[in-house]
């Protein structure tokens, strides 16, 4: 009875020791025999499985054979047949330039007569600006004045004519007074032909100024723009426009050649101060006209030239009143 409840021997494989690995098992670590077994990770309800791609393995860089002699022939005929025909075209198109211009008429030199009058023909062709001389004619011819007196001296029938300039409106007319001093009949052409008598209306005896009044003046009389005589200097145009032997409105051109001159006027005992010298062309007709400068403004009444012989013909020397004493005579007030 003892004999069997005798403990029997374990006859199973002993358990290998913490410390050893039993033959042909893997070792595993200690970190994996005491951590817990890893669960899988939790999906949620709208994600899907991720799937796995296999790698591709590298593809080897194609080696293209190197080309045939053939192959190379081929090429160097293509790029040999488009020089070609790039070559045949700008022979072409410089044959057709070739032939064009043997075809166009060649136009012969031109010789030297043939420059000169194209030259001439250019030089009548183009026209010249217009002269001051003619603008400043144009503004003053229309107050411009011829003047005619009689007189009854026996000596002195016929004293001449003169010239004189509109000063207004009204019909006043400046010239000098030796024009028509002792005249019995006082005659004024104006520009546009009307006659028409006048009387004396003002005088200034030393300056040898006179004021004549028309009587039957034209229904239109421009009178003239009148200048000031301070603005003149010594070398500034002198523009005189009169009626010289009875030629009517002539113009006669020059410089001042002096101021502030004195001299002995014709029908004055004492010389007159404060002249004006000017070079310009005047002769017996052309007293009482006025001098204008290059604006065609009058800046002075020609009344005198002196010659030191006995003819009253110009040498180069004539004298004007200035205008601003001039005008004084009919009431103007000196400026």
């Amino acid at each position: 009875m003892f004999k069997m409840l005798r403990r029997q021997p374990d006859k199973s494989p002993p358990s290998p020791s913490p410390g050893r690995l039993q033959p042909g098992l893997p070792r595993l670590s200690h970190r994996a025999l005491t951590s817990e077994p890893q669960r899988p990770p939790r999906r949620g309800l709208m994600s899907k499985p991720r799937l796995a791609v296999p790698e591709r393995p590298p593809v080897a860089p194609a080696v293209s054979p190197p080309p045939t002699w053939r192959e190379r022939l081929r090429r160097y005929r293509l790029r040999w047949t488009h020089l070609a025909w790039i070559g045949l075209g700008a022979g072409l198109t410089l044959l057709v330039l070739l032939v064009v211009m043997q075809l166009r008429p060649v136009r012969p030199a031109i010789t030297d007569r043939e420059i000169r009058q194209l030259v001439a023909q250019a030089m009548a062709s183009a026209t010249p600006p217009v002269s001051f001389a003619a603008r400043v004619y144009d503004v003053i011819a229309p107050s411009v004045v011829y003047i005619r007196v009689q007189s009854a001296q026996e000596d002195k029938p016929d004293l001449g004519s003169g010239s004189g300039v509109v000063l207004d409106e009204m019909g006043n007319i400046l010239t000098s007074l030796h024009v028509v001093q002792d005249a019995t009949d006082i005659e004024v052409v104006f520009a546009d032909g009307t006659v028409s008598k006048a009387r004396l209306a003002g005088q200034l005896g030393d300056k040898d100024i006179a004021v004549l009044q028309a009587l039957t003046p034209p229904a239109l009389l421009i009178p003239a723009v009148l200048g000031s005589p301070a603005t003149l200097q010594v070398g500034d145009e002198a523009i005189v426009v009169g009626n010289p032997f009875g030629l009517r409105h002539t113009l006669t051109a020059g410089v001042i050649s002096g101021l502030n001159r004195s001299f002995k006027l014709p029908n004055t005992t004492e010389p007159v101060d404060g002249l004006i010298q000017f070079d310009a062309a005047v002769n017996p007709g052309n007293s009482g006209g006025p001098l204008l400068n290059r604006n065609g403004e009058v800046v002075g009444i020609v009344t005198a030239l002196a010659n030191p012989t006995d003819q009253s013909v110009f040498i180069g020397i004539g004298f004007a009143v200035p205008i601003d004493v001039a005008a004084s005579a009919a009431g103007s007030p000196p400026y």
